[in-house]
């Protein structure tokens, strides 16, 4: 099932954008403050699950397993029955690896082809309606709009999930280091599933870690 998404070209991108917030308020009631997480991800976030009203900074080398992480939480709003959306400014996440994930595609809005100077703006527009917003972070992001965001997400009691580089305070920062593949046995078999390691940064302590397993 392919991802709802807006149009890339389109003059009135803001009010398609302040109508989706009206329409996809979260179904979960805005004084449960934390989104569960299930497992392994789960035990190694604080409470157990995704804090409202704060930024989660994902990072991590190119193919180390940060965009599963990130979707990982995505999917867990989903599963909770909140709706979620992704900025992908240069149109990379698949679909199909979403909903692989766990992510049910009815329940999220994929915002494509948003240039920079716009992009800060989407991310608040989704912010104000949306209860989790899952984004790859743009070089061009000023820490000055990472922190109007920080205070957006929190007036708001929504989740943003940042992927990449985020230069502001992030209530949670998880590093993924990436992984192994397993199932082939002295040149027989197939890839069954893949490990990801994935550690929580701690500011003053030593970092937890999980190792995290997708089925293959």
């Amino acid at each position: 099932m392919a991802l709802a998404a807006l149009p890339r070209r389109d003059r009135h991108a803001r009010e398609h954008l302040a109508d989706l917030a009206r329409r996809v308020r979260p179904v979960v009631f805005a004084h449960e403050r934390a989104i569960p997480i299930a497992g392994e991800l789960g035990e190694l976030l604080p409470m157990g699950g995704l804090q409202r009203g704060s930024v989660v900074a994902v990072d991590g080398v190119r193919g180390a397993g940060a965009t599963t992480v990130s979707l990982r939480l995505a999917a867990a709003a989903t599963a909770a029955g909140e709706w979620a959306a992704a900025v992908d400014p240069d149109a990379t996440l698949g679909g199909l690896a979403a909903t692989e994930l766990g992510v049910e595609p009815e329940r999220f809005v994929v915002v494509q082809g948003v240039p920079d100077d716009q992009w800060a703006a989407v991310v608040a527009a989704l912010l104000d309606g949306v209860a989790l917003v899952h984004v790859t972070v743009t070089p061009a992001l000023r820490a000055g709009d990472a922190r109007r965001l920080v205070a957006r997400a929190r007036e708001r009691d929504a989740v943003l999930v940042a992927l990449g580089a985020w230069p502001a305070e992030a209530a949670v920062r998880l590093r993924a280091d990436g992984g192994a593949w397993h199932g082939l046995g002295q040149g027989t078999g197939l890839l069954r599933a893949r490990t990801h390691d994935v550690a929580i940064v701690e500011r003053g302590a030593g970092a937890r870690s999980r190792t995290l397993a997708r089925a293959g």
